[in-house]
Order: C-alpha cells, then sequence, then structure tokens
C-alpha cells in the first residue's frame, strides 16, 4: 500500500504475514505518533478500543533511526504494562507507525522490519496527521505548529505540500513567525523599518542589544525562535502592524499550499498545530466556511492506521 503525495510515494512498508490469529476481535491493535520531541503509543483491540497509552522519548527516523526504533518499542511495552497486557501478546499484534523522518521506502522498511510484531506497517506523520484530522472523511488540513505542512484527502488518496523542516521551509509556522519577528527587530534597529510593540518588545527580551540576537541566532532551534510566537499571534491580535503583516504572510503561504492541493471554497477544513487555530481570523471567508473540528490526532490517525490493516478471520466475517 503506498500514499500519493506531491513530494512522491510515501510508502507503507509491510512485514510478511504469518497465520491469522483466530480471534482478530482480540488482536492487539498499536498506533504509535514519532516526533523529535517524543512518541506516543495507544493499544487496544477491535472489540473493546483503546485501554492503554504511554509516552516516551524521541522518535525522528531521520536524525537517529536507532533511536527511534529503540523508543518506539520500549514505549509499546510501557503501554502494554500501563495496561496489564502480557508482553508476549505484542508478537501478534497489528501495529501502524506514524513517523517523522519517514522519507523513503527504505526508511520505513527498515522501521517496519525492526519491530516485534506480527504485522507493522510505516508512514511519516503527515499521514497519521490527516487520517486523525479527517477519519475516513475526504478534506484538508493545514498543520501548522513548529513547522507546517499542508495535506488533502480525496476518494481516500492522500497528498501534502510543505513538511521541508524549518532551514528550508516551514513558512507560517510559530518558528517560521519567532524568525520573521526577529528580523524586524533588525530591520527597526537599523533605522529601516517602524518599531512598534511587537518589536520594541521583542528588542527588550535581547537587552536592546542586536549582537544579542546575532549571538541567539547562532545556536537557536526551531522551537527556540518559536518561542516568541505567542507575542506576535497576540499583538498581531492586538492591532499591531508589524505582527499582523507577519501573519498575513503566513496566510498567503497557507492559501497558496490550499491552491495547490485544489481546495474549493466550503470544502472541510482543519486547522491544528499549536499555531494553526490562529490562522482562522485571517484567512478568508471562503477559505474558513467548511472549517470544522478535528476529530481527532495523529494517534487516533495511526491506531486507525493499524485497525483497518487488521486481519480477521472467517469466524469474524459470519
Amino acid at each position: 500500500m503506498a500514499f500519493i503525495t506531491s513530494k512522491g510515494i510515501v510508502f507503507l512498508a509491510k512485514v510478511s504475514y504469518r497465520y491469522c490469529m483466530p480471534d482478530s476481535l482480540h488482536t492487539l491493535i498499536i498506533g504509535v505518533d514519532g516526533g523529535g520531541t517524543g512518541c506516543r503509543v495507544a493499544i487496544g483491540t477491535e472489540k473493546y478500543g483503546i485501554f492503554a497509552r504511554a509516552e516516551g522519548g524521541p522518535a525522528n527516523v531521520t536524525s537517529a533511526p536507532g533511536l527511534a526504533i529503540r523508543n518506539v518499542t520500549a514505549t509499546v511495552e510501557a503501554a502494554a504494562v500501563s495496561g496489564e497486557v502480557d508482553l508476549e501478546r505484542l508478537k501478534g499484534a497489528t501495529a501502524h507507525l506514524g513517523l517523522a523522518g519517514v522519507m523513503t521506502p527504505q526508511d520505513a522498511d527498515r522501521v517496519a522490519t525492526a519491530m516485534p510484531y506480527r504485522h507493522t506497517t510505516v508512514t511519516d506523520d503527515r499521514q497519521t496527521a490527516l487520517k486523525g484530522a479527517l477519519g475516513e472523511q475526504d478534506g484538508f488540513l493545514l498543520s501548522v505548529g513548529t513547522g507546517t505542512f499542508a495535506a488533502a484527502c480525496t476518494a481516500g488518496r492522500s497528498r501534502g505540500v510543505g513538511g521541508w523542516g524549518f532551514f528550508v521551509g516551514d513558512q507560517a509556522s510559530g518558528s517560521w513567525l519567532g524568525q520573521q519577528s526577529l528580523r524586524q527587530v533588525l530591520l527597526c534597529h537599523d533605522g529601516l523599518a517602524e518599531h512598534s510593540d511587537l518589536t520594541r518588545d521583542l528588542f527588550a527580551k535581547f537587552q536592546n542589544d542586536p549582537n544579542e540576537i546575532v549571538a541567539f541566532s547562532m545556536s537557536a532551534l526551531p522551537g527556540d525562535y518559536g518561542s516568541f510566537a505567542p507575542d506576535v499571534v497576540a499583538l498581531a491580535h492586538a492591532g499591531d502592524p508589524v505582527g499582523q503583516e507577519i501573519m498575513q504572510a503566513g496566510v498567503d503561504y497557507l492559501q497558496r499550499c490550499l491552491t495547490a492541493l485544489r481546495f474549493k471554497a466550503g470544502d472541510a477544513l482543519c486547522l491544528i498545530g499549536g499555531v494553526g487555530p490562529h490562522y482562522a481570523d485571517y484567512l478568508p471567508t471562503e477559505t474558513t466556511a467548511g472549517l470544522r473540528e478535528r476529530s481527532g490526532d495523529a494517534l487516533d490517525g495511526a491506531f486507525r492506521f493499524a485497525h483497518s490493516n487488521l486481519e480477521r478471520s472467517p469466524e469474524d466475517l459470519t
């Protein structure tokens, strides 16, 4: 199975099947959502739904594939323990992992093969976020947190744009808002732009010293820049011209993403992430006409993928 995206094919790697368990209604289902800051696990069955959860360490396949595999398996075991599940039962489970940094079929296959479960599929975390937000419905997703990506699902097929990371992308994200605001602070310091409450407040955080901003930028990570996003959002909402200009630039990018995905007025749209919902007031009314709450998160999406891959015995189908 594979999902077609604007970036090519995002593969779901599968390990080979062994024989079907006699009662798939009680087969363990495992969903995993993993990224650079941590991973989350949900364990359940078709009959009883999710009954155990756990959180663990980072699971980014690009930056640390071995660590991601170790953290996922350890967190699954922790969830099993919390749900009083015999660890031996995990070997017969059906699992889906949505992990940041899964960029190639080889990435997916390497992780799937390393998992000790009977049937494992792997995608990047954008697929599980989309599945979690929309469920089985068609629609569009703007995920805007520390990073940014846009995605759509039509007739069961998904596609996406963005998600290339802070250094070459992630426009409109929290990290991007912070970086843009600090750039504006330096323009104001040089007399190339007019100060506002936002730029003055941010400059004060650096003792009104431009060299402090430069020093910060030498080692700052996306999350460090993202720490200034709440200031941008709040002051833009209060009418700050610089904040509003930055937010509008973010909206322009998000609109271009939706256009590339063939969004039409009235289509279902979910805004997720720490920053995403804050763009609702800036997007055109024809874009927000179909705005809806998400039906779940990326962990829900991973669990739904695993559930859809569950083998059913003949007894279950009668």
